[in-house]
């Protein structure tokens, strides 16, 4: 896979949710610091305020994406002034399930989707870390068109669900995140960091390994065949390399590759010398002894005490 889609693979876990709320002036509600998860608000219909901690109000109006990739809570309202009603609303609540609505007596003055997604902070990687604590996307002419999109099919899906729609509404909730860090990098780059992930990803020279890491990571990867495919010198690239990423190149390649392999262990009954191979070793025994240098314990523990039951057992 690409990058991007490799990280979300990386750190995704358990179920998106997803809940689309009507909302009649005056009104204001929290939303409340959720550990391990990402989520995110869209105005469908309306408008709203944003009223972070620190600084002034933020003003939203239909299409406006807010998005928290640290799981920060919120508050919004219809105006800054407007009191904020208790209890906080989770959007990750259990009991929301994939197609919670809201609604009120009367027309709506606002309409929003929220939903958030479970991340494991065990496997974050640097993109996420790198990012700030809100994204805010407004709804420009011309920009973000995939992205207005799924939030359009989305909010139809989730109020008149039809057949197929929980294959349908869980497959937006994972194509509406990658389109908005998608939006996040490429094209607000006035907003990210001039280094780092976020010009990583766009570096025309970076982004050309990057890509080919995590499109074929068995590959016996040499920091000379990745500058050769950039089309930099050894020296020179590994110097770019290692100042965006954090990591020089080869160290970057055995890092991710013991990361894919902690997730093929937690969300596979592989066996071992499968996911060795596949993540790029040559035998078992090398594998097992990079794994315990990265994570602190042999592949076969790790699968014991970290992995869900129901996928330790599918070994038995």
């Amino acid at each position: 896979m690409d990058v991007l889609s490799d990280v979300i693979a990386l750190m995704r876990t358990g179920r998106a949710r997803s809940a689309r709320v009507e909302w009649q002036a005056p009104w204001g509600q929290r939303f409340p610091s959720v550990p391990g998860s990402a989520g995110f608000q869209v105005v469908l219909q309306g408008s709203a305020w944003l009223l972070p901690p620190d600084g002034e109000p933020i003003a939203l109006s239909v299409g406006d994406v807010v998005f928290f990739p640290h799981g920060h809570g919120c508050v919004l309202a219809d105006s800054p002034s407007t009191p904020v009603a208790e209890p906080e609303c989770d959007p990750l609540d259990d009991g929301l399930g994939l197609f919670a609505s809201a609604s009120i007596d009367g027309p709506a003055t606002t309409v929003l989707l929220c939903g958030g997604y479970r991340l494991d902070p065990g496997m974050a990687h640097p993109i996420l870390r790198e990012l700030p604590d809100v994204i805010h996307l407004p709804a420009r002419l011309g920009l973000h068109a995939e992205l207005r999109a799924a939030v359009e099919s989305l909010g139809a899906e989730i109020r008149h669900p039809r057949l197929g729609a929980d294959t349908v509404v869980t497959s937006l909730l994972d194509m509406l995140l990658l389109y908005i860090l998608r939006a996040w990098f490429t094209t607000e780059p006035g907003h990210c960091e001039v280094d780092g992930w976020a010009q990583a990803l766009t570096d025309p020279v970076v982004s050309v390994a990057l890509d080919a890491i995590h499109r074929d990571l068995a590959h016996p990867w040499t920091v000379e065949e990745l500058g050769a495919r950039a089309g930099l010198s050894r020296a020179a690239f590994s110097r770019r390399f290692s100042t965006l990423v954090g990591r020089p190149p080869l160290a970057y390649v055995t890092w991710w590759r013991l990361a894919t392999a902690a997730r093929l262990l937690r969300a596979s009954g592989a066996p071992l010398g499968e996911i060795a191979t596949e993540v790029g070793y040559g035998s078992e025994f090398a594998f097992a002894n990079a794994f315990k240098r990265e994570h602190g314990m042999a592949p076969g523990r790790y699968r014991r005490e970290v992995c869900p039951p129901a996928v330790f057992s599918s070994r038995e």
